[in-house]
């Protein structure tokens, strides 16, 4: 084979190195974006779900390949490493296929890729500049190379990046503060929480908009850089109200959106086990909701706490909260009862008490109302006005929000929620459907540290309680959640684990009618599903 054709077939394996190296850093990037671009979490994927051992021997062949004299032999590897690229290429679309939540092109992502772009155009022009030399040797095996160890190739480019989205976020971050100091008299309200924030947030917006302007930041936008992207585009100059809510994973991640807001009045909906993969500690996870009270407390405002969360209430001065629950509080919740048309009960608002129906479903979402209300009625909405906007209230998206599914049965989708406590309280939901057949498909629990293996076995154990039927989904992941079960008794032939959530809704098909009804407890992202 002349050396004119073998140059041709050198290029082209680089050229489909390179490719196969982007559609990898699709994977890599959308991991490193659902880890929140924290390398130790994303590390801690690329750990558990990255073979090494295959890396370094695809490795070792295209090192062999490029760096021998032998025509022949050359041919040989050039045609096995373009073969392997092939693969590797179809596997990634596929993956992305099958992907339940897609990588989002943010400016960030944009910039990760041109970066890479950069890097492997530089790699194969160098090659093809230099070629039989070693330079060119050198950026062909590089080439290759970062085609099989992504992560490597995404972390470099978070790297080289890394002051251009400092920059940019620092630039938003103070176009954000610029915005909200000319709002003058804007009332600024932030809601933080282990579990309920979001619902709270949504049913807080409702019942504000009978008396105010609001804006409440959507979905889970509760990131600084989502509070920012919010303030930006959505503020307008008549809004009276500011809704942010604020999640965190770390220490300082609530005062830091506070020093954007600067909220005056404050809803910590619970605290609990959740995110201690980061914060380690429940002490942790106090200290940072914490921070919002820190905030509002300095502001001269007013702070709203869930008496019910019983380590919460623990831990304040009540001469200096407002207490909403179901116990003698402030704004006490009582006369509760369930149907299948959702939720009645009575809030008594200190002065005033009002009877209350919603569609809503659960003890958690009785609460997140009587929050809601509660800061409402301190800010001048009416008992009466309170009453038709909880009427009026729909179950917020994949948040214990009933639907059709398969075969005329009846679907609990609830599969945003990811909390212990929360995932109780949705069976015991479950359990109310009484003269039906009751299914759970679940993965289990997340981000729960050492106590990950123990809260998914009570909730295995749990569903054997309640459930006629159960699918797990994981292989892996669902070891503790099916010992819970098992330690039940729970027959055996009406258990089944599934490798994701589409197999297990085909289970769930070959027996669904309309006198079942299913619960989806928590839709795990591609990271954790193994």
């Amino acid at each position: 084979m002349g050396v004119r054709v073998l140059n041709y077939l050198y290029l082209s394996s680089l050229i489909l190195a390179a490719v196969s190296a982007v559609f990898a850093l699709v994977r890599q990037n959308q991991m490193l974006q659902q880890n929140s671009y924290f390398p130790s979490r994303y590390f801690s994927w690329v750990k558990d779900g990255y073979s090494i051992y295959l890396c370094l021997e695809c490795i070792g062949f295209c090192i062999a390949s490029l760096l021998s004299h032998k025509e022949k032999l050359n041919l040989v590897f050039l045609i096995f490493t373009a073969a392997v690229l092939a693969v590797r290429i179809i596997m990634a679309v596929r993956v992305q296929k099958k992907s339940i939540k897609k990588l989002v092109f943010t400016g960030r992502v944009k910039r990760l890729f041109a970066a890479a772009i950069v890097i492997l155009t530089v790699l194969i022009t160098l090659f093809c500049a230099f070629y039989g030399t070693l330079a060119g040797e050198i950026a062909a095996m590089l080439t290759v190379m970062l085609s099989f160890v992504s992560p490597l190739l995404c972390l470099f480019c978070r790297f080289v990046t890394a002051p251009l989205d400092k920059a940019i976020t620092k630039w938003y971050i103070n176009d954000a503060k610029k915005i909200l100091k000319a709002h003058k008299d804007l009332i600024v309200i932030g809601i933080t929480g282990s579990y309920g924030k979001t619902s709270t947030k949504f049913i807080l917006n409702r019942i504000l908009s009978e008396k105010y302007n609001v804006l409440a930041t959507p979905h889970s936008f509760n990131t600084p850089m989502g509070v920012v992207r919010t303030v930006r585009e959505q503020l307008k100059p008549q809004t009276e109200i500011f809704i942010c809510e604020m999640g965190a994973k770390n220490i300082g991640d609530i005062k830091e959106i506070c020093d954007i807001v600067h909220p005056k009045y404050g809803i910590i909906t619970s605290v609990g086990e959740q995110h201690l993969d980061t914060f380690k500690t429940v002490d942790n996870v106090f200290k940072t909701k914490f921070e919002l009270a820190d905030e509002v407390f300095k502001n001269s405002g007013s702070m709203f706490v869930n008496g019910d969360s019983k380590e919460l209430i623990s831990r304040i001065d009540k001469t200096l909260y407002s207490v909403y629950g179901t116990d003698s509080f402030d704004f006490k919740a009582t006369d509760i009862s369930y149907g299948k048309n959702g939720s009645d009960f009575t809030l008594n608002l200190g002065d005033s008490e009002v009877r209350l129906s919603t569609r809503l479903l659960g003890l958690h979402n009785i609460l997140n109302i009587a929050g809601a209300a509660a800061l409402s009625y301190k800010l001048g909405v009416t008992p009466e006005n309170i009453r038709f906007a909880v009427s009026s209230l729909k179950p917020t998206e994949h948040r214990l929000e009933i639907k059709q599914s398969v075969a005329g049965s009846t679907l609990i989708d609830d599969a945003y929620n990811a909390n212990p406590e929360g995932s109780i309280e949705a069976l015991h939901v479950l359990s109310r459907f009484d003269n039906m057949k009751k299914v759970v498909i679940t993965p289990g629990l997340i981000e729960l540290g050492t106590r990950e293996h123990d809260c998914n076995f009570a909730l295995g154990l749990e569903a054997a309680k309640i459930c006629d039927i159960i699918i797990f989904v994981g292989i892996n992941r669902s070891a503790p959640l099916k010992e819970g079960a098992v330690s039940q008794h729970f027959p055996e032939d009406k258990l089944f684990v599934a490798a994701s959530f589409k197999e297990a809704m085909e289970i769930y098909s070959g027996f669904a009618d309309k006198n079942t009804v299913v619960l989806l407890e928590n839709d795990l992202p591609d990271n954790y599903l193994n």
